[in-house]
């Protein structure tokens, strides 16, 4: 048994383990044990995997698909390892990217959880979307990265390559101590997909957990495996997920005036989705994601009492100060290098 377990979650990606797992077991397996957690996928993955890869990738079968945040945590639940890897299907790893996040972590006790540097796939000299050089939010919830502000994604020139604690890492390659996953309830399996990595990270750092990114490692990610860009149900879960995210977590000094701000800023991206992009299901999608959180909240007064109870004392929020629509869209700064500091 290895002190780290890589843990890929599948669900009818055979084409992406026959594409992408090789490099994972090339350049990993000296260092941890390789998980596959299959969500009852309907094509051959598992016969794949038992046909060439029995003796190396460790098979856990699910009994239905469970979404990212429900099927990692019942995989997990079955692993004993001190460190635990979230890693996407359609991610391409590199010689020794495991030695640096490890080295990192032992000498590091105060951080719960990091992650490499992701580059794109498709242009191995740009950052990609969905966790760059590392993630941050604004004080209205908008997420952005190191390398990625909305849709403009930079070339990499090592602009990034120093460690950051930043306030979120990528679920798609997300390396987390076991301990700090289980102590905080792992991810939140009503949120299905997205967002649900943003408010992992955000509970840890609310407990005095520090997040961080280490550009020294890298991987190269393929990214829209599972919801394209500009799918109504990829919209919806986006938007509903990140209000519940800002509701749990939020302090009651500023939960008032974000959530203010929120719904004029919603329906405002709704109905420019609707004229300018003339996308009517996106449009659609953000007027069910308001009504769908409105709906459910009140599941979530609990949380958000158990979350506030048990803030570090002196925890700093972390979030960029400023609205990152305006430094964006108003200010033109499309690099997280040109931000107005904090």
């Amino acid at each position: 048994m290895k002190r780290v377990a890589i843990v890929i979650l599948n669900w009818n990606g055979r084409k992406m383990l026959a594409e992408y797992l090789p490099s994972v077991l090339d350049y990993s397996r000296a260092d941890a044990d390789i998980y596959v957690a299959d969500n009852a996928s309907t094509d051959d993955s598992v016969d794949f995997l038992q046909q060439h890869y029995a003796s190396e990738v460790k098979l856990i079968r699910l009994e239905k698909n469970w979404g990212f945040a429900e099927g990692y945590n019942r995989a997990l639940a079955e692993i004993d390892a001190e460190y635990l890897v979230l890693l996407n299907s359609d991610v391409e790893v590199t010689h020794h990217w495991l030695t640096p996040l490890i080295e990192f972590m032992d000498s590091h006790e105060e951080v719960a959880a990091c992650q490499p540097k992701l580059l794109s796939l498709t242009d191995k000299d740009f950052f990609e979307y969905a966790g760059a050089s590392g993630g941050f939010i604004d004080r209205y919830g908008y997420p952005f990265c190191r390398g990625r502000i909305f849709d403009t994604l930079e070339e990499d020139n090592g602009q990034y390559d120093y460690r950051q604690e930043i306030f979120w890492a990528t679920g798609a390659c997300l390396f987390i101590r076991a301990k700090d996953y289980a102590d905080v309830g792992g991810l939140d399996a009503r949120f299905f997909a997205h967002n649900e990595e943003i408010d992992l990270c955000w509970r840890l750092r609310l407990r005095g957990r520090k997040i961080y990114c280490i550009p020294e490692s890298v991987v190269y990610h393929l990214g829209g495996g599972s919801l394209p860009k500009g799918n109504p149900m990829k919209t919806f879960l986006n938007f509903r997920n990140n209000l519940t995210m800002l509701y749990k977590n939020l302090p009651e000094s500023e939960l008032r005036h974000v959530m203010r701000w929120r719904w004029f800023l919603d329906y405002l991206a709704a109905w420019k989705m609707l004229l300018l992009d003339r996308n009517v299901g996106e449009f659609k999608a953000v007027y069910r994601a308001r009504r769908a959180f409105k709906a459910w909240r009140k599941d979530f007064s609990a949380d958000r009492e158990q979350i506030q109870q048990r803030r570090a004392e002196g925890t700093a929020m972390g979030m960029y100060a400023h609205s990152i629509l305006w430094q964006y869209y108003v200010k033109g700064n499309h690099h997280f290098s040109k931000l107005v500091e904090k």
